[in-house]
Formats: C-alpha cells, sequence, structure tokens
C-alpha cells in the first residue's frame, strides 16, 4: 500500500474517533437537557475553535513534516480526552442536566478542544495530496479524500447514536482514547518520504513563523481567489444554522439511535461521490462545479423541511451529503493549482480560519433565536396563523422555517457570484496557472 494510502487509511480512523466524540457530544447534551440553546452553542464552539486556530495550524503543517503534525494532533487529541474523562466521573451525572452549568460546559469546552485539534490532519491532508499526487490526478486524489471522509461520516452517526444510547459519554471517550492512541502507533510505522529539506539561515523567516500578511499577500495575488474564500464564508454564514438545529430537527421526528443509523445509512452519498469523483474528476472547470453544486443543494435547503417528514429530510440530507464531496474537493483542486506549496498550509489554515468566521455568529445566535422568537412564532404567534395551515405548527417546524430562509438566501448569493467578474477572474487565473506551483522552500516570498 502506497505512503499516500496508508496516510488516507490513518486519517480515517482519527476522523471517525473525532467526529464521533463531536457527534456524541452534541447528542448527549440535547437528551440530558432538552435544550436547542445548548446545542448551538456546541456548534458556536465548535467553529470559534476552528477559526481562531486555523492559521496557526496551517503554520504549524508548513514548518514541520506533516507527519510530524499529524503525530502531534493524535497526542493532544489524547490529552484532553483523558483530562474531559477525569471530568466526567469526577461530578456527579445530573449536574450535566443544566444547560448553564459549570460542570456540563467544562467537560463540553475539553471535548471540543480534542475533536479541534484533529483539525491539524484535515490542513495537512490537502497539501499532502499536492506534494505526492501530479497535477492531472489531484482532482481524483481529493475525491479520494472526500470519500474517506464519507466513510467516516458513515461510522460516526452509527457509533455515536448507538453509544449514546447505550453507554453515554463513559463509553464514547473511552472508545476515543483507544482509537485516538492506535492511530497515533500506526502512523509511527508510516514510511512518508516528503522531500522536504530543513529551513537554512537565509530562508525568509516568514517561512519559519506565523506569517499572516505575507499569506495574505499571496491570496492577493491570485485574482478572484479572496472572493472565493469570502464566498466559502458566506456559505459557512448559514452552514452554522444546520450544525446549530439539524440534530434537534432530526431528533424532533426519530429516537436517537434512529437519527444516528438514519445518518449512517445516508452518509453512503459521500462514499459513492467519492468514488465517481476519483474515477471521473470534476472536468477541466472546478469553479463552475462548486457553483453548480451549492445551486442545487441551496434549492434543495428551500424544500426539504417544507412539510415535517422524515423521508423528505431524509432525501435532501442525502443530496447535500452527495454534492458536498464535489464542492470541497473543487475549492481544495483550485487551491492545490495556484498557490505555491511551501505556502499551501497557511493558505488551507487562513481560508479555514475566514470561512469559520461567520458561522460562529450564525449559530451562538440562531440557538437562541430560533427558541425564544422562530419556535413561539410558528408555535402561538403570527407564524402559526400565517401559514401554520399547511406548513405546520409547533417547535419543530419553527426549526423548519430557519431553513427554508437559509435556503432561498444562498440560492440568490450563487447566483450572484455565477454571475460575478470575481468568478470569471478566478476560472481565468486556474486555466492559466502551470501545472506544478511548488517551488523550493527558500525561493518564495516570505
Amino acid at each position: 500500500m502506497s505512503p499516500f494510502h496508508q496516510i488516507l487509511g490513518n486519517n480515517l480512523a482519527a476522523n471517525i474517533t473525532n467526529f464521533t466524540v463531536w457527534f456524541a457530544i452534541t447528542f448527549w447534551v440535547y437528551l440530558e437537557t432538552k435544550s436547542v440553546f445548548a446545542t448551538g452553542m456546541i456548534a458556536g464552539i465548535y467553529l470559534v475553535l476552528t477559526g481562531a486556530f486555523g492559521i496557526w495550524f496551517g503554520s504549524i503543517v508548513d514548518h514541520n513534516a506533516k507527519k510530524t503534525a499529524m503525530l502531534g494532533s493524535s497526542l493532544v487529541s489524547f490529552g484532553f480526552y483523558l483530562v474531559a474523562l477525569a471530568a466526567l466521573l469526577a461530578f456527579p451525572l445530573e449536574r450535566f442536566t443544566n444547560p448553564y452549568g459549570f460542570e456540563l460546559w467544562l467537560l463540553v469546552l475539553l471535548v471540543m478542544f480534542g475533536v479541534i485539534s484533529g483539525n491539524i490532519r484535515s490542513i495537512a491532508l490537502p497539501t499532502l495530496v499536492t506534494m505526492l499526487i501530479p497535477e492531472d490526478q489531484r482532482d481524483k486524489a481529493n475525491g479520494l479524500v472526500g470519500m474517506v471522509s464519507g466513510i467516516g461520516f458513515l461510522t460516526t452517526s452509527v457509533i455515536s447514536g448507538v453509544l449514546v444510547a447505550f453507554g453515554g459519554m463513559l463509553a464514547v471517550l473511552i472508545l476515543a482514547l483507544v482509537f485516538t492512541a492506535a492511530a497515533f502507533w500506526h502512523l509511527w510505522f508510516v514510511k512518508l518520504d516528503e522531500g522536504r529539506p530543513a529551513p537554512s539561515a537565509d530562508t525568509p523567516a516568514g517561512l519559519r513563523k506565523v506569517d499572516i500578511a505575507g499569506t495574505i499577500r499571496v491570496v492577493a495575488a491570485v485574482p478572484g481567489l479572496f472572493a472565493l474564500i469570502l464566498f466559502a464564508t458566506f456559505n459557512n454564514f448559514l452552514g452554522g444554522i444546520f450544525m446549530a438545529l439539524l440534530d434537534a430537527y432530526g431528533l424532533s421526528l426519530v429516537s436517537v439511535e434512529v437519527w444516528g443509523l438514519t445518518f449512517g445509512v445516508l452518509s453512503t452519498a459521500f462514499i459513492i461521490s467519492g468514488i465517481i469523483i476519483a474515477r471521473t474528476g470534476l472536468g477541466p472547470k472546478p469553479l463552475r462545479t462548486l457553483l453548480m453544486v451549492n445551486v442545487i443543494t441551496w434549492t434543495v435547503c428551500i424544500f426539504f423541511t417544507i412539510q415535517p417528514s422524515f423521508w423528505l429530510l431524509a432525501a435532501g440530507c442525502f443530496v447535500w451529503m452527495f454534492l458536498g464531496p464535489y464542492a470541497e474537493a473543487a475549492e481544495q483542486t483550485t487551491l492545490q493549482k495556484v498557490v505555491p506549496q511551501e505556502r499551501q498550509g497557511r493558505v488551507f489554515g487562513f481560508a479555514q480560519s475566514v470561512e469559520q468566521a461567520a458561522s460562529p455568529l450564525t449559530a451562538f445566535l440562531i440557538g437562541p433565536l430560533t427558541e425564544f422568537m422562530v419556535i413561539p412564532f410558528m408555535t402561538t404567534g403570527a407564524g402559526a396563523a400565517l401559514i401554520g395551515g399547511w406548513f405546520g405548527t409547533g417547535p419543530a417546524r419553527g426549526i423548519a422555517l430557519v431553513f427554508t430562509i437559509a435556503g432561498l438566501v444562498g440560492l440568490v448569493v450563487t447566483i450572484i457570484a455565477f454571475n460575478s467578474k470575481y468568478y470569471r477572474h478566478l476560472s481565468a487565473a486556474y486555466a492559466q496557472a502551470p501545472d506544478d506551483v511548488s517551488t523550493p522552500p527558500g525561493s518564495a516570498e516570505g
């Protein structure tokens, strides 16, 4: 098995572990507290930490061997999960039922720091695609990355639902420690020749530190690249709604076991999509693919909660999961071609930070806004009287209305982006970029 495929398998194990913990803490907190506010706060914490650490994580990836960075990621995650387990055992279970309690949020923060530490891997992996895969095969390799993410999502949703139902967070954290240690042990023995020379005395200082200004110059030098990042930022602004509310909506329709199993079955869409991309690629215009995917997914978002139907929700989620790897692979393929290799960790980290910057605002606001305004609006308020006859009334229909509005806004913004000069400029820059944008580590501007 090639080193790239071994790294894919290792990342699969790490992703399953980290995202099982993340899904599980969300499920568990909702079931313990019955609070949409609490689940919204968890989503917001995840996104704040992702945005805050993205640039720093990117610098870690650029300034160290990729294998070393990923080993460190597993080690830090293990430490946080161990402390979280100690906190869970230190307090009586009833102390975690208060959605505003200190003990609950201490546990949540410890768990989320462990999950976030795994983001180093998500930044390192696309840089390894650039390093190990020829340019004309990278879109297909990115499809494999999407397929691995889908397999992880499949396993994650099933495991987290079952574990929370039958073992609670105690079982989740014990298994997280076991699998995090196993991923570390396996990666230790993977032989990966990164061809990365050590920094010399004349290497620009910017390549040895967190160089935000230099990274911004690299992004600004590519026409339309800032616009792509801002477009993804806006999508994530709306995406924060799903992170905050989708589990609560799904759990209003079915039990936690069924919801976890449903996500497991539906996430086969990730796998199917990844296999197709790995075979066919994205075509010569990945940016066009990215925007077409957004047109379809936001249209689906308008309708997938239009009625209180589990099957309608499931169908919409399937479409989202099938098209998600196309969007991710299109953005990664574009960045891998137009950004110099020695800067890619920081640019991927910068993009991650900026793209996630808007989501915490949505996630933090949408939980309280939905619980204290939209749900009453659709339960006993004017919304129930105006559209309740066909849309439905009650707390779940308030959440559904938020999804429909988000879909309408997302569709309009995508159509605007499709007709913008920035789309044309970045498409031209991609077409004109050389097949290999990598340069010797000491030759780029710091």
